[in-house]
């Protein structure tokens, strides 16, 4: 049976990397809904948009016409939910946004794709699937030992992981309630090409290449789970074909590492690919190493110490697992960055330039930079 599926949120991160992946997995049809706010930008779906299966709508999931009228219009075998405000600093900036998208939106898809289900042959009914593209951050906060299971309960503690719980609790109703056959996968932190600027990875990679100052959170000792894109990619591909209905599936990287950790791993790959001595903006400076522009800033509010995911389900079950080491992905992710510094550039210029948010600039003691999920 021919493929086609909607991907909303496709502009964005792991949605345009997705949609290349799914495009090179042969599927038939591929549209595309994406509001396009600052972190979803046509810029990261360059090449892909040239793919005859490629279909581009820009608009916004919680518009009940929209949706409902691209259901019946596309026929889509799948719905993937990739769209989602994402970022947590700016959750404690603006609530509503989150509640808007992440909650809202993934219930006017829900229902609206209900409707449409219920309306297809019984064949066809059997095989459609929303997936809903979700975070570990839904399960709070960890200890020193432990990991979150697809058991573990949902405990957030921040606007974005409150709002991301929603959407999973709405999924997991739907299913119950109205027999919709829904997936829902927890993904560790994602890190790869065409992340936005805001974000720990890419943020450190871009400030230590032009000699600013790396700022960590606290201590630098909370703890995250790190996945590759690509392989969290492939492993939403699994899900879709051979998950089944009604479960959820955590995916992970068995990669757990320490912002610190994180940032010298940066430095290093730098210095692997072009050292601070042949870097001019740090010769010019006296700055001997990456590492050297480090420093510690005041912690986010209720910033969770500890992540890590077990992800024996979606091995047992459906034969996944992440491909890429930390060291490899980290060096294709200096690399990816250095070389596209034009598309750095265009996706900051909507007005981001790399500033603190979630904190006040009196918490912050005047600073104004920036960091992490």
């Amino acid at each position: 049976m021919e493929e086609a599926w909607i991907v909303t949120g496709g502009a964005g991160f792991i949605g345009c990397n997705f949609v290349r992946s799914a495009l090179e997995s042969g599927v038939s049809r591929l549209l595309i809904l994406d509001k396009l706010t600052y972190a979803g930008d046509l810029a990261n779906l360059r090449g892909a948009d040239s793919d005859p299966r490629y279909t581009f709508v820009r608009g916004d999931i919680a518009d009940s016409e929209l949706v409902r009228g691209l259901l019946r219009e596309f026929r889509p075998t799948a719905v993937l939910n990739f769209a989602a405000e994402t970022h947590v600093d700016r959750s404690i900036d603006d609530p509503l946004a989150f509640v808007h998208t992440n909650v809202l939106g993934t219930f006017t898809l829900l229902r609206e794709s209900l409707g449409f289900w219920r309306e297809l042959p019984e064949a066809r009914r059997s095989s459609f699937r929303f997936l809903q593209v979700s975070t570990d951050e839904v399960y709070g906060s960890l200890g020193p030992e432990g990991l979150f299971s697809e058991t573990t309960p949902y405990a957030p503690r921040s606007p974005y992981s409150a709002s991301k719980a929603s959407a999973d609790h709405f999924v997991h109703a739907f299913h119950h309630t109205y027999g919709l056959p829904t997936l829902i996968t927890n993904c560790s932190n994602n890190y790869g090409p065409f992340q936005f600027p805001e974000k720990l990875i890419p943020l450190m990679i871009l400030n230590a290449w032009e000699g600013r100052e790396l700022p960590i959170y606290g201590d630098g000792g909370n703890v995250r789970d790190w996945l590759y894109v690509e392989d969290h990619c492939a492993g939403i591909l699994e899900v879709l074909r051979r998950g089944r209905p009604g479960e959820k599936y955590n995916l992970g990287g068995r990669c757990e590492k320490t912002n610190l950790e994180v940032v010298d791993e940066i430095c290093s790959a730098l210095e692997e690919i072009c050292p601070a001595r042949e870097n001019p903006r740090l010769r010019s400076r006296g700055i001997p190493s990456y590492s050297a522009l480090r420093r510690f800033v005041p912690d986010r509010p209720g910033h969770d110490r500890r992540y890590a995911m077990d992800i024996a389900k979606v091995e047992r079950e459906l034969g996944w697992e992440p491909r890429h080491s930390f060291a490899e992905g980290m060096r294709a992710t200096v690399r990816w960055y250095l070389e596209h510094l034009d598309w750095c550039e265009e996706v900051q210029a909507k007005g981001y330039r790399r500033e603190r948010l979630g904190l006040d600039s009196a918490a912050a003691g005047g600073r104004r930079e920036e960091e992490e999920e």
